[in-house]
């Protein structure tokens, strides 16, 4: 039977005045618990799990998002555990952080952590309660929530005890141009520049951990959240939202892009990419003119369970230096789309994007190309679930530079397509260093033993 006194909080570890000295502690928890839930995500599921989590354990450490910040309290706790006892070393190594929420929530959560304590950051695992949840399904911990009543949430208790700590590679994300954007995703955030001067250019600042896109996909996620604010009776529950999201996919003409999406709106011709190894000078990046979305891509996850990347065939990626994505190894995959039918090729077995390159470093000078008497086009982007409408301009260029930042921890269940993608990285790595040294592969291409990895 499960002991819910595993996950308690004790109290004073949340005390504005004091530090942790464990007195009249009867026993340190396995697992103690900080709870935070998006009451705003899923329609009526945030609400009801905030009653539940409340029951099951004490209120004091069950906390809703849209009434506190999480960065006060993960700096009160930090700073409170960093008493020099048994007490406060064991809660500190063993705290863990259940977020409920989208991937827009689970993210905030994730550079919330690693901001306050970054050489230790608190594991998190998440209740997917989003529309895509790709962290939480990246993991193992689903695509569609589990429930909220306590029966259910227990069965989630007892996984969190079984889970285990995964880094996974934390992405920073600058924006340079002239001139204020419409609009920006909260999570983007301008830099006060040092010297107020109209001729500086402005610089806007986000991070992300899960992918950063441009192109068709943005476009029809941003229709989507533009609806959901106009109408938000009609996205009242996470299964209509994930239907009214296939319809727009299928609806923004998409399918027919040769005919109603011409040929300036392809990547190539709005942007420019670079790319960057560890310590390596800047390469143009070739796109074909036929694709119309990017994507960059950190977890094994992108839509909702989808892999653009895919699994690299062996001779092809040896002959392109191409490998399986791992979710801490410095790198991001950058995978092309030309259409929703290439779109649709993820849903079948071995599909993938166009895959283009992986990438320490990225850069991309943005501009309006258009061959219209207009001086002035869009585009859209979108980072890790929130997208925006970018105005460009024909005599100005925005530059977007991403690079690596860091690491976070995620809890991972056993399995999980993150731990799955290493596995194959591993296997990859050994078959690459027979090539070296002179093992041959049979006529199948297949090597003459079986390659396996566990963890």
């Amino acid at each position: 039977m499960l002991d819910l006194g595993e996950f308690l909080l004790p109290a004073f570890v949340l005390d504005r005045e004091e530090r942790c000295d464990g007195g009249g502690l009867e026993r340190v928890p396995r697992f103690p618990l900080l709870v935070f839930v998006n009451a705003k995500s899923g329609g009526q599921l945030g609400i009801a799990l905030l009653e539940t989590f409340s029951k099951l354990l004490a209120s004091h450490q069950v906390f809703d998002l849209s009434k506190v910040d999480p960065r006060e309290v993960l700096s009160r706790v930090s700073k409170n555990l960093e008493a020099e006892n048994d007490v406060a070393k064991k809660l500190r190594n063993s705290l863990r952080i259940v977020v409920a929420g989208g991937d827009g929530t689970a993210g905030w959560l994730l550079g919330t952590a690693s901001d306050v304590s970054p050489h230790h950051p608190f594991p998190i695992t998440t209740i997917p309660l989003g529309t895509g949840n790709n962290l939480p399904f990246s993991f193992g911990w689903g695509k569609f929530n589990p429930g909220t009543d306590a029966r259910s949430m227990k069965k989630f208790l007892k996984q969190v005890l079984e889970a285990h700590s995964l880094k996974v590679d934390r992405w920073q994300l600058t924006m340079t141009m002239e001139g204020e954007p419409d609009m920006l995703p909260h999570s983007i955030q301008k830099i006060p520049r040092i010297e107020e001067t109209n001729e500086a250019p402005l610089k806007f600042r986000g991070g992300f951990w899960n992918y950063f896109s441009i192109g068709m996909d943005a476009q029809v996620s941003y229709e989507f959240h533009k609806q959901r604010r106009e109408n938000p009776e009609k996205f009242n529950s996470q299964l209509r939202n994930q239907c009214a999201y296939a319809t727009l996919g299928c609806t923004q003409g998409w399918f027919c892009a040769p005919c109603l999406h011409p040929s300036s709106r392809s990547i190539n011709e709005i942007a420019t990419v670079y790319t960057a190894d560890f310590n390596g000078p800047w390469k143009k990046l070739p796109i074909s003119s036929s694709i119309r979305s990017l994507v960059l891509l950190n977890l094994p996850s992108f839509s909702g369970g989808l892999d653009p990347w895919g699994t690299p065939n062996d001779r092809k990626s040896i002959k392109r230096g191409l490998t399986s994505p791992s979710v801490e190894d410095g790198l991001l995959e950058i995978v092309g789309f030309r259409d929703g039918w290439h779109g649709l090729f993820l849903l079948f077995p071995k599909g993938h994007g166009t895959r283009l390159a992986q990438a320490h470093e990225i850069k991309i000078e943005l501009q309006c190309r258009s061959s219209s008497r207009s001086n002035q086009c869009c585009t859209y982007m979108r980072m890790d679930g929130e997208p925006w409408k970018q105005r460009l301009e024909k005599d100005r260029i925005i530059t977007v530079e991403i690079c690596h930042k860091g690491q976070g921890a995620m809890l991972a269940r056993q399995g999980c397509i993150a731990e799955r993608k290493d596995a194959y990285r591993h296997a990859l790595t050994i078959t690459k260093h027979g090539l070296e040294h002179g093992l041959k592969p049979k006529s199948n291409g297949c090597f003459p033993f079986k390659l396996t990895s566990e963890k």
